[in-house]
Parts: structure tokens; sequence; C-alpha cells
């Protein structure tokens, strides 16, 4: 074999090797992508999911659509609507990546053996209302297009990870959604883009949702303000991606998809607990952060998923029973326990027999007096 020859062997061989290698790191990458998914092992995700997996609870995600098409997602995506200017489809397609990503936290349940994007709720539907092709959503007035949709299709849980601008309108469709007992959760929304809580996540009643780093401390870059309901991972979150991928991003908008997933386990686990007791369950097991009880950095604190599942929650509102309006009847002779009252018993014997008696002898002396007249 000539010089040439070998050289140019040599130059295949490593263009060859070199492939090889691209193609194991990206295999080793997508093998790994589970290991990857830090918040799950926070969260005790395996362990809240032997309580239950979120089974067939429908989750209206108002984003940029979701690649239903994605190995990881396969099943979990119904049919939803396209409302982006000029859109005919059915939401279940994404420019962006940004509704996928939200989608997989929620509802993936990976493929083959341990691969892929696990959500906290596997066995969820994710309803995609697709209102924007970026991660910003659309106008206000196409949100609330979106949450009406959501409400009419049934949605138990809406997850709205973005912020927007506010309007009357906008606060009555989500006032709409809470009183047809869904749980609205929102992002508070990121640095520098927001300072203040966004809308919908700025309104009474919404479950608002802030960002922790790997050691549960509040991400430098989450909005914080008295309207903050709770907090949840939100750096470093590795999730679905447009086109089959996957993706890593840092912000409130994976946190907030990350707590309607736990919202959605909650709804499947306690299918009769209104909307504002499911919040009540979450933010009374949440674990406490920064000063004690709600702050403005974490709100009541960080999810604890496990707790949310399994603990016993007094409810909002106790319930009155009967006996506390009503005087509880004295109990008869018979419902007496054996030898109680017994000398009740004999006095009440005696005193009726004097009666009885005296009865009887004012008949006989009135008949004695009638019979002299």
């Amino acid at each position: 074999m000539s010089k040439q020859s070998r050289a140019g062997a040599a130059i295949v061989s490593v263009l060859a090797l070199t492939l090889q290698l691209t193609l194991l790191d990206e295999q080793a990458f997508a093998d790994t992508t589970r290991d990857r998914q830090w918040h799950l092992a926070f969260l005790d995700v395996n362990d809240a999911q032997e309580a239950t997996q979120g089974a067939n609870i429908p989750v209206a995600l108002i984003d940029s659509g979701v690649d239903a098409g994605h190995s990881d997602l396969a099943g979990n995506v119904q049919p939803g609507i396209d409302i982006v200017s000029g859109g005919t489809g059915d939401g279940r397609q994404d420019t962006s990546g940004h509704g996928t990503a939200m989608a997989g936290l929620i509802a993936g349940h990976g493929h083959g053996s341990g691969a892929g994007i696990l959500g906290l709720a596997p066995m969820a539907k994710i309803l995609p209302i697709r209102i924007s092709t970026g991660t910003q959503p659309g106008d206000t007035l196409v949100a609330v297009q979106a949450i009406e949709w959501a409400i009419d299709h049934n949605a138990k849980v809406i997850c709205y990870a973005n912020t927007g601008g506010s309007a009357p309108e906008l606060l009555d469709v989500v006032n709409r959604a809470i009183a047809e007992n869904i749980v609205v959760v929102a992002a508070v929304g990121n640095r520098p883009e927001s300072t203040g809580v966004g809308a919908p996540a700025s309104f009474p009643g919404v479950l608002a949702v802030g960002a922790v780093d790997k050691t549960g401390t509040h991400y430098s870059n989450s909005v914080t303000g008295p309207e903050l309901v709770l907090s949840a991972p939100g750096t470093d979150i590795v999730s679905a991606d447009k086109g089959g991928g996957y993706s890593i991003g840092n912000g409130t908008s994976g946190a907030t998809a990350i707590v309607a997933g736990a919202v959605a386990l909650v709804r499947a686990k306690y299918p009769d607990l209104p909307a504002d007791e499911v919040v009540h369950r979450l933010t009374a097991t949440a674990t406490d952060k920064g000063a004690p009880g709600r702050d403005n950095e974490y709100g009541y604190g960080v999810l604890n998923l496990v707790a949310a599942l399994t603990a016993d929650v007094p409810p909002l509102r106790s319930t009155v029973t009967s006996s506390a309006v009503e005087p509880t009847p004295a109990p008869t002779i018979s419902q007496l326990p054996a030898g109680a009252g017994t000398g009740g018993t004999i006095v009440f014997l005696v005193f009726a027999t004097l009666i009885v008696g005296g009865i009887v002898l004012i008949f006989l002396r009135k008949r004695r007096l009638a019979s002299r007249e």
C-alpha cells in the first residue's frame, strides 16, 4: 500500500472514530436524560408516584403548542386549539419548543426502560392551547379566549407558564375558571424582563409560582412579591423539546409546569377536593423557607410533593355537626347501660305508685260522700 493510500485510510479511520464518538455522546445524553432531571430526586417523585400518577386529569397548557409526536409524550397530548393569528391547527405543533418542554414536565412518560423525560403526572392528559409562536404569550384577549376554551373543555388544571399584561376581561375569566373548580397555576415572571408579579399570577386565587435552585434556595431571577404562593425547582431544568429532542432551561416557567403536575397528582388522589382546598393542601404541606410563614421570596414555601399527597391536612372550612347546633336529647332508660340509673328508676316507681294510690283514695272518698247524701 502506498503512503498516500495509508494516509487516506488513516484519515478515514479517524473520521469514522470521530463520528462514532459523536454518536456515542449523543446517545449517552439521551440515555442519561432522566438522570439529568435533578428535580425528580429533589421532590421524591418516585415515592409520590406510588400514590398516584395523575391518571386522566386534563391539564390545559396555554403556551406555544406541543410537539405531540415526541416519543416521551406520545398518547398524552389531546387535540387542543390554535388561536395564534392565522393558526389553523389543534395545538399539537410547536415552533419554539417552550410548550413542549412544559408538557414534558407535567405529563412526560419517557420511552423504553427508564429513558427520556419523566413528568410529575405521567398519566395526565395535556390539552394544548397555542397562543404564541415563542416564549412570550400573545395579547391579553387571546389569553382570555384560551382560558374560556379550557373552561368549556373541562380542564381540571390550567398551566400558564408565562406572564402578561392585566385587563378586566382577563381577571373576569380567571375568576370564572376558579368558580368552575379549576386550579389556575401561573408563573410570577423572571427578572430583568419583569419587575413585579405579572398577570394572571397577580390575581387573587391563582397559584402563583416562583423558582428555587438545586439547593432549594430562591432563584435570583425569580420575581418576588406579596402575590407569590409557592416555589418549585426552576434552574437547569431538563425537559422535552420540539422535534423529539431535549432542552435545558432556567426560570419560573419550568417551576410552574412542575407545580401544575403536582396539582394534577393531588386532583387524582383527592378527586372530590375543591380547587381552593387543593391549593391549601399544597401550601399547608410546603417546606417553609425564608422568613417564618408566607414571605415574598418563597410564598408559603417550597413544594413538598410527598407530603401534599399523604399528609393529614385539616380543611379550610370545618364541618359543623348537627349536635353543635341542636341539643342532644336525653337518653331513655332503655338506652342507659346496664346498672345505670337503678336508684332513679326505683324512686320513679315509688312516686308513680303514690300518685296512683292517691287518685284511687280520692275516688273512693268521693263515692262514700255521694252515698251519704
